[in-house]
């Protein structure tokens, strides 16, 4: 497992504890501060680092802002019998999404399938975490959700949608799950940030500046440019990153009253949600099958392992690069880094010592 240089080797067991206090002493209850913990710490675990420990400082951010409630009352409304609606109540998404992944759990073991939209909530992680609760039951597993308005739409030249991910996590025998966890932009912003920390340029084809032109730099966002949809450009199928993009939005907003679009509120602090918002908060979308509802589990399984055994066995173009299936990179990850450690950049481990000084909570690494 590649390690950037410039890092430092945490164990997980120790961050956890570190992180866990630190929602403590934001006011978060024990069994919130713990759910909260959870989901940034399999974000590092599985190598999502953009989404891990490196979100923190912007969320207590976001809290001191008055923008995330640390003791949200989170109201649950079940509209029909596999579906149902969350006021989040601006609670972290890390403990809203969670929660309706839950209750969408619970409608399928009664329905074979439930579904929650989420409204008045805030970032909510990695996707993988919400969607992969599901496999608990052999269930399959969906979530995705909106965010700041980044991403310029196929053609266009103003941000209008966020990087938007999709997760589906599918339930195999003896195989490991197929975990399909994307953003549906060009990169995920948080990669941006991670690039920009460690001093690196990033991909042509992720990003345009401010007027309009291929950049490289990753602090491009920050001076006014633009995010591109999955795709990129028009010879590389930029229009179906935008549609799934639009279907995303859609899905986490418009359906169940939260932001959407140009609207949505910003991830950083000093940039205040616009004063005409159409919903509220950020949305989301949650909901799983039970696999018995269209076949015996027992074959479904059969067929996924044959599935993902004759995939992996594909004529690979380079012999050293073998073809992997969606969710495994990220398992090889989360095994290395629970044994060996989480390693977070120079830049994350300067800022966790800044917010441990502040909470009076040292973080020791």
């Amino acid at each position: 497992m590649a390690i950037h240089p410039n890092s430092t080797t945490i164990p997980a067991s120790n961050l956890r504890e570190w992180l866990q206090g630190v929602f403590i002493r934001l006011s978060f209850s024990e069994s919130d501060a713990q759910l909260a913990t959870d989901v940034l710490m399999l974000a590092d675990l599985r190598g999502i680092d953009s989404h891990g420990v490196a979100r923190l400082s912007g969320y207590i951010r976001l809290i001191e802002a008055g923008r995330i409630n640390p003791k949200p009352n989170l109201q649950f409304t079940q509209r029909k019998k596999s579906t149902g609606h969350l006021d989040a109540d601006g609670a972290i998404g890390l403990v809203s999404a969670p929660f309706a992944m839950q209750k969408a759990i619970e409608m399928t073991h009664e329905c074979g399938s439930g579904w929650v939209g989420i409204s008045n909530s805030n970032h909510f992680g990695i996707a993988a975490y919400h969607a992969m609760m599901a496999l608990e039951h052999n269930y399959i597993g969906f979530s995705t959700t909106n965010a700041s308005p980044l991403v310029a739409p196929a053609g266009g030249a103003e941000r209008m949608l966020g990087t938007n991910p999709i997760c589906v996590a599918i339930p195999a025998g003896e195989e490991s799950a197929f975990v399909l966890d994307m953003a549906t932009a060009a990169a995920a912003n948080g990669k941006l940030e991670i690039a920009e920390r460690v001093g690196k340029p990033i991909p042509e084809g992720w990003a345009l500046t401010k007027n309009g032109e291929n950049t490289t730099d990753a602090s491009a966002l920050k001076q006014g440019g633009l995010l591109l949809p999955l795709g990129s450009d028009a010879d590389h199928g930029a229009h179906k990153g935008y549609g799934l993009g639009a279907w995303v939005d859609i899905f986490s907003g418009v359906l169940n009253g939260g932001n959407f679009g140009p609207w949505a509120p910003p991830f950083v602090s000093f940039l205040q949600p616009r004063a005409d918002q159409p919903g509220k908060g950020l949305g989301h979308f949650v909901g799983c099958w039970d696999v018995d509802g269209f076949r015996d589990l027992s074959d479904f399984q059969r067929d996924m392992d044959l599935w993902i055994r004759r995939f992996k066995a594909t004529t690979p173009i380079n012999p050293n690069q073998p073809v992997l299936i969606p969710g495994e990179p990220e398992l090889a990850q989360f095994n290395h880094r629970q044994t060996h450690g989480i390693p977070l950049v120079d830049a994350v481990v300067n800022d966790l010592i800044t917010v441990g000084e502040s909470l009076q909570h040292p973080f020791n690494p």
